[in-house]
């Protein structure tokens, strides 16, 4: 089935349990669905915007009251929407890192972060990973420390994963960021991987900056994500234009200038904003999302060789597991190799975990139903017993 020529049609949702570790929290609801078709035009949601032209006082459709909702959902001060999370890294980054600055990673960042300091010149440091794979804010506080020796500076930006995209743990965020504010370093959680699936308050956390994923967490299509801010800095990162043409004389209004005015124009920002009130609902229901990555990861460790990498209990829907010792044993004879992993798994309507991995692969079980994840612990512990694999039942 074609929507064109040589473009098949999606089915994926439809036809399968999806537990790939970057698509669960980005299935759109329903009413995303529909926003999506009427709003599929490039600047449709631009059909009602009048002065001082910009996307967050749009009234109809309600993008002004979600900018509003939004920030006060996250207790922090204003929210811009920005084409995915990276963007929001660019623009904090952008704001308060100068060429030769130290900044603060972590050896659990995302890329992206990474990339976002080397775009505004500062120099990227790590916060070294403890044992059990966490950022701990005792090592936050001596790598600072460290840094501030060596450079002869302060860091200007401490950047902290929520929960990482390695293991999907939950990190220190309270310490992280005491030990930070201790040197006045101001701190940005990424919250990719938590905000729009589990309740994220910053006042709580005491952080500076929440950035989060439209397509990766809160329901939305992609490129879509948001940035918040304290009322400290939001002067700051979302500052207006100055800029005035030695020609024309022409100037921009309050256009912003790390949001290049505008951002996003169309689909993205409906589609946003429809899930919002599913999403603001579905963030109170994440002790049973906890509850069924457990029953998950319990299932897959009682198979014997597999080992779960993230922190057990799980505190996260997303999981990375070690079956070196249980399915990729089975691999090294089979006759479809390591692809008979994800062959299996695609008989019996399951998919998400990339083709030939057998070794260390990642899931997400988030926004199954109980019955699904039933379904799901059976066909790990199917697959494993077809296969010769001792089950602990």
């Amino acid at each position: 089935m074609l929507c064109a020529d040589k473009i098949e049609a999606r089915s994926v949702e439809e036809m399968y349990i999806n537990i790939d570790p970057i698509q669960a929290g980005g299935r759109l609801t329903p009413e995303a669905q529909k926003a999506v078709i009427a709003y599929s035009d490039g600047y449709s949601v631009c059909d009602n915007c009048m002065k001082p032209f910009r996307l967050d006082y749009i009234k109809k459709p309600p993008l002004a009251d979600f900018h509003e909702d939004c920030a006060k959902w996250l207790n922090m001060g204003a929210v811009r929407v920005v084409p995915g999370a990276r963007r929001g890294f660019q623009a904090v980054a952008n704001t308060l890192v100068d060429k030769g600055d130290p900044v603060i990673l972590t050896a659990l960042s995302h890329y992206t972060e990474f990339v976002s300091v080397e775009q505004s010149g500062g120099v990227p440091f790590e916060i070294p990973k403890d044992d059990n794979n966490h950022i701990t804010g005792e090592n936050a506080a001596q790598k600072i420390d460290e840094v501030i020796k060596e450079q002869k500076k302060t860091p200007s930006l401490l950047y902290l994963d929520h929960a990482d995209y390695q293991f999907g743990n939950i990190h220190d965020v309270e310490g992280i960021v005491k030990a930070a504010h201790s040197y006045d370093i101001p701190v940005l959680l990424n919250g990719a991987y938590t905000v729009g699936v589990m309740p994220v308050d910053g006042k709580k956390l005491g952080v500076d900056f929440i950035v989060g994923s439209g397509h990766k967490s809160m329901a939305a299509p992609a490129p879509s994500g948001i940035v918040a801010s304290t009322d400290e800095y939001a002067g700051r990162v979302f500052r207006t234009t100055q800029a005035k043409g030695d020609v024309t004389g022409r100037t921009f209004g309050i256009k912003e200038v790390e949001m290049m005015g505008c951002t996003l124009m169309g689909v993205t920002m409906a589609g946003l904003v429809a899930s919002f009130p599913s999403v603001k609902k579905r963030v109170e229901n994440w002790d049973t999302e906890v509850s069924h990555s457990r029953m998950v990861a319990d299932a897959l460790c009682s198979i014997d060789g597999t080992e779960c990498l993230s922190d057990m209990p799980r505190e996260h829907t997303l999981t990375r597991v070690n079956t070196v010792g249980s399915f990729d044993k089975v691999a090294q004879t089979h006759k479809k190799r390591g692809y008979f992993f994800s062959g299996e798994l695609k008989k019996k309507g399951v998919c998400g975990v990339i083709a030939g991995s057998t070794r260390v692969w990642k899931y997400n079980t988030f926004g199954l139903s109980e019955r699904q994840i039933n379904y799901l612990c059976d066909t790990f512990r199917e697959i494993a017993e077809n296969n010769g694999l001792t089950v602990n039942r």
